[in-house]
């Protein structure tokens, strides 16, 4: 039986995780600190590693160089929430093995393991050149720099994806399937969170480039000084900071497609440099001298018209026209209350899959606050709050005390808060639960605390309810986090 060893601060995630890879035959250790992990291997040898890239008492640096002091050739995968370019080639530099990040996803990283297991005979393949000698280690390095650029960059999730049953989204599926063969550069509209992204995807995967890369870049994070590094890559020496040469996002997704997101954020003399891409299908590094060629399909979304940023003068028109071959726009999912059930249920079955648990349904009054709830996050916010349900059921049935409090009383605070009556359009639509919170008489002491409460609930979300970290990026102990959720359901007679 092969042995895994878990390295995280997160023991619900550890707990998760050797219950599932138990289940699929691996005997599994864990521990919760790098010293004990140093520890642990002090007299064992495990088959695998898994390690979170940052614990509380070691960075992820500091613990991958410890564990190849100690065993070299044991394969190590490496847990992050922080899928960028400098954490992938960071740790492939220091001997990782592969990466995975967060959230998990249970089909993903029992294939990136069996992976890591079976892959000694293609590293010593790898780590010979063609003429049969020993690769330069420089040379092994490139190559794995360059594969991790790529996984770091392409987000194509695994498992696939579904489409609603509105009449909206079956024409948005027509139009991926009518678009999908061609070559045609597409303007894809939408809000955050509606699924632009996994669109492009799709569209990736129905045309003759599928099996070539596919890579994203959010443009809204590009910065003016370093946009045009990021998309078409430096030479050494170009200018400060650039020691050395880089690959740009471009020519990473030669042969493949390129997905630019939120595009009317791109600065306006990069977009100058786009033109000549979109024109010539060439790009030249910066500094460099010489022109790369490129055969790149392009697919960009925006979630604001880009007519109207062209007319402002914050958008080129003669670049808009490039890309304007095609358009398909994504409704929001508050327009389309049919399909609110159809990927709820989609996003249980996965969070299913991922903590190896049996929820089977939501129960009548969960589901009448999702058709009633307007999902500013749309999809993405859906499936935060399906997998934190299913995280707190216990039994098979997801209800209404699984449920945000701000979901379940939406109407209540909008009241509340601009003081305008809401229209009821039944009796289930005002939740009279005794499990629900109680409108409290408004005061300055009551808005501290439900402003105090949003910004405590947020943080949870950002660390998947790991309330030690939460605690840490609240800047509070972990007691007096726990004192301040047990005050708000004291108040409010809510689950946190």
């Amino acid at each position: 039986m092969e042995k895994i060893l878990i390295i995280d601060d997160d023991k619900d995630l550890c707990f998760v995780l050797k219950r599932f890879l138990s289940k699929h035959g691996f005997e599994v250790l864990e521990a919760t600190t790098g010293k004990l992990a140093l520890e642990i291997l002090e007299t064992v040898e495990p088959d695998l590693i898994l390690c979170d890239f940052r614990l509380e008492d070691m960075s992820g640096s500091s613990i991958l160089k410890k564990i190849k002091e100690k065993n070299p050739v044991v394969p190590v995968i490496i847990i992050t929430g922080y899928s960028n370019i400098k954490t992938a080639v960071e740790v492939m530099k220091l001997g990782a093995m592969d990466y995975v990040t967060k959230p998990l996803l249970p089909d993903e990283i029992l294939l990136t393991i069996r992976k890591a297991l079976n892959s000694k005979v293609a590293e010593d393949k790898a780590a010979v050149g063609a003429d049969g000698t020993p690769a330069a280690d420089s040379d092994v390095i490139k190559e794995q720099e360059k594969l991790a650029l790529i996984k770091a960059k392409s987000n194509i999730e695994p498992g696939g994806y579904i489409f609603g049953d509105s009449p909206d989204f079956k024409n948005i599926l027509n139009q991926i399937d009518l678009v999908g063969p061609t070559n045609y550069s597409i303007i894809i509209y939408g809000e955050s969170g509606s699924g632009k992204e996994v669109i492009a995807q799709e569209i990736h995967k129905r045309s003759k480039r599928a099996n070539k890369p596919f890579i994203a870049i959010d443009c809204g994070t590009l910065s003016r000084e370093l946009a045009g590094s990021e998309l078409f890559g430096h030479e050494k020496g170009s200018f400060t900071g650039a020691i050395g040469q880089k690959i740009g996002s471009f020519e990473l997704a030669n042969l493949g497609t390129i997905f630019l997101d939120e595009i009317s954020n791109l600065p306006y003399d990069v977009q100058v440099q786009l033109l000549r891409v979109t024109q010539e299908r060439k790009m030249r590094r910066v500094g460099g001298t010489k022109d790369i060629d490129l055969d790149v399909r392009i697919i960009v979304a925006s979630n604001k018209k880009l007519w109207d940023a062209c007319r402002a003068g914050h958008f080129r028109e003669d670049l808009y026209h490039r890309f304007n071959e095609f358009q398909i726009s994504v409704p929001p999912l508050r327009e389309r209350v049919n399909d609110i059930m159809v990927f709820a249920n989609h996003f249980l079955t996965a969070t299913n899959r991922e903590l190896a648990k049996n929820v089977k349904r939501f129960s009548p009054e969960v589901e009448d606050v999702f058709k009633k709830y307007v999902w500013h996050g749309n999809l993405r916010e859906l499936k935060n709050v399906v997998k934190r349900a299913t995280l707190l059921t216990e039994g098979s049935v997801i209800d209404i005390k699984s449920i945000p409090f701000e979901l379940v009383n939406y109407r209540k605070l909008q009241f509340e808060n601009t003081g305008e009556p809401v229209q009821v359009s039944s009796p289930r639509e005002i939740v009279t639960s005794a499990s629900q919170p109680a409108m409290r008489e408004p005061g300055l002491k009551s808005v501290s605390i439900d402003a105090e409460y949003e910004w405590i609930l947020e943080t949870l979300k950002k660390v998947d309810f790991n309330k030690s970290k939460a605690a840490k990026l609240l800047k509070i102990d972990r007691k007096t986090l726990y004192n301040k959720i047990k005050q708000y359901k004291d108040l409010n007679n809510q689950e946190l």
